[in-house]
């Protein structure tokens, strides 16, 4: 899979433990808006998966992590590699120094029908919410509102791979 950028603060001491936490992320487009999982408490959207779990694939993570936070069952046939972002900061767990993160992104379509998410703690509190969205409002969200104590670094990964789906043609 193709690199689409990288995110590195170098903030972290090199020879530090590191976290290392890989995702699976649906990218889902219909007339030319995308479905994006709205923080109604933080106010930003994400695109819909989230953490690979131990022996479990990329992509029985995407349909699991898509199924979860939105609702949505992916097609597994429509599945297509997109890209990943490599991100690496300095790490907010006690004795660990980094956190390392490949985000695997995947274009595909879902079926119509949309059945209930099943959200962890933190993402019910923050009252993860379905849209389809048209995604400079949600480049623009990501960018300029308040997050409160949300990483930016996440936020703008999300802005900066819209903008690539933009350039790309999948957007217009």
């Amino acid at each position: 899979m193709r690199l689409l950028f990288e995110i590195d603060l170098k903030d972290y001491d090199k020879k530090g433990k590191a976290f290392i936490r890989p995702s699976a992320r649906a990218i889902i487009i219909k007339d030319n808006k995308v479905y994006m999982v709205h923080s109604l408490v933080y106010d930003y959207y994400k695109f819909p998966g989230g953490g690979i779990e131990k022996n479990e694939s990329n992509i029985d993570a995407l349909i699991r992590e898509t199924a979860e936070e939105a609702g949505l069952v992916v097609i597994k046939d429509s599945i297509k590699e997109y890209g990943y972002v490599h991100r690496i900061q300095k790490s907010d767990h006690e004795g660990i120094s980094m956190f390392i993160q490949d985000n695997y992104y995947y274009l595909c379509d879902v079926e119509e029908n949309r059945i209930n998410q099943k959200l962890d703690d933190y993402e019910d509190f923050e009252k993860f919410t379905l849209e389809l969205i048209e995604p400079k409002i949600a480049i623009n969200t990501n960018r300029y509102s308040n997050h409160g104590p949300k990483d930016l670094n996440m936020l703008e990964r999300e802005a900066k791979v819209l903008e690539l789906l933009f350039k790309e043609g999948y957007l217009n």
